[in-house]
């Protein structure tokens, strides 16, 4: 099973708690481990708050989740400015203050980071593998073969006159 869905969000602060608790209740509802969510929640918290921040005077964001039974991705992207980021560049002991420690965090919180600045706007990609619970619905739904899970018909060949066709 992969279930991903997409918000186009207004640039606001009350935005953040918003896709946070989505995505938390969706997350637990699948039947993903407290801890494991909490990791993805702070981390998506992060990005989105980065936006707010740094991007510019734009009138929305866009959050992407998807997750399937090994992993949750998470993509926050803009149309402001970019950034230059450099890996291992901004450390959290060479930062004097409390700001700027968000990327430092997401990488602490997830498995994947990556950032993409090519000009106008900023994509920051976050990968966590999942800790399921033993009874999680991802497990039963993993269970089913693909093409049932896609929800297409799939019908045997017909035989012309055979019986009860």
């Amino acid at each position: 099973m992969e279930l991903s869905f997409a918000l186009c969000l207004p640039r606001d602060e009350t935005s953040v708690p918003f896709v946070r608790h989505l995505l938390r209740s969706t997350l637990l509802r699948l039947g993903i481990e407290g801890a494991c969510v909490n990791d993805i929640e702070i981390a998506l918290s992060e990005a989105c708050t980065n936006v707010l921040r740094h991007a510019g005077i734009e009138d929305e964001y866009e959050v992407e989740i998807e997750v399937d039974d090994r992993r949750c991705k998470l993509t926050v992207s803009d149309a402001g400015g970019g950034f230059e980021y450099l890996p291992g560049s901004a450390e959290v002991s060479a930062i004097p203050s409390e700001g700027g420690r968000g990327i430092q965090l997401m990488r602490a919180l997830v498995d994947g980071l990556h950032f993409q600045s090519d000009g106008p706007g900023t994509i920051v990609e976050l990968t966590k593998s999942l800790d399921l619970q033993p009874s999680s619905v991802l497990h039963q739904l993993t269970r089913t073969p693909r093409t049932e899970r896609t929800g297409q018909l799939h019908t045997d060949p017909v035989e012309r006159g055979a019986p009860g066709r």
